[in-house]
């Protein structure tokens, strides 16, 4: 499991003194980020192989809230991976300075080739890299399936009912 650890800043509050939805959101990019630079992803190896990551959900469950003054941990797992490292599911947890969970989130992604703006499978030795993170006891291999398991699909408007 990767670990890092966040001051919790006052630009990190909301208006109920609380931290901030967005707050969540970056804590864990930067958990994230911060792993897969430590393991081979890099910038300069990121446009070497003319790659980069693209978010499909991030699903948050709040338990508790959780104020400025103390520290926080914020974890990062390996969920499920496709085969050719293609799509990836990470989960994140929250704990406060005493342990504890108050937040919880799964996000799922995958590689696009950044020239051809197109999913793509990851080389070997990056799959080798993100494979190597801590994996959750429910880890699973992933296929193009488990990407559209809540049934989500764009809802397109009408542009002549608009005016457009």
């Amino acid at each position: 499991m990767y670990t890092k650890e966040f001051e919790i800043r006052w630009s990190d509050i909301d208006a109920n003194r609380h931290l901030a939805n967005t707050a969540y959101v970056n804590f864990m990019s930067h958990t994230r980020m911060a792993f897969l630079m430590e393991n081979g992803f890099g910038q300069e190896d990121l446009a070497r192989e003319n790659i980069g990551p693209v978010v499909f959900y991030e699903h948050i469950y709040y338990f508790k809230e959780v104020f400025a003054g103390k520290p926080i941990k914020v974890t990062l797992q390996l969920k499920g991976l496709a085969e050719d490292g293609m799509y990836f599911e990470f989960l994140h947890n929250f704990y406060d300075e005493n342990g504890q969970n108050f937040a919880s989130c799964e996000m799922m992604g995958a590689w696009i080739d950044l020239k051809e703006r197109k999913l793509t499978k990851l080389p070997k030795a990056l799959h080798d890299n993100l494979d190597s993170l801590g994996h959750t006891d429910d880890f699973k291999i992933l296929t193009r399936e488990d990407t559209r398991k809540f049934g989500k699909h764009p809802q397109h408007l009408d542009p002549e009912k608009i005016g457009f």
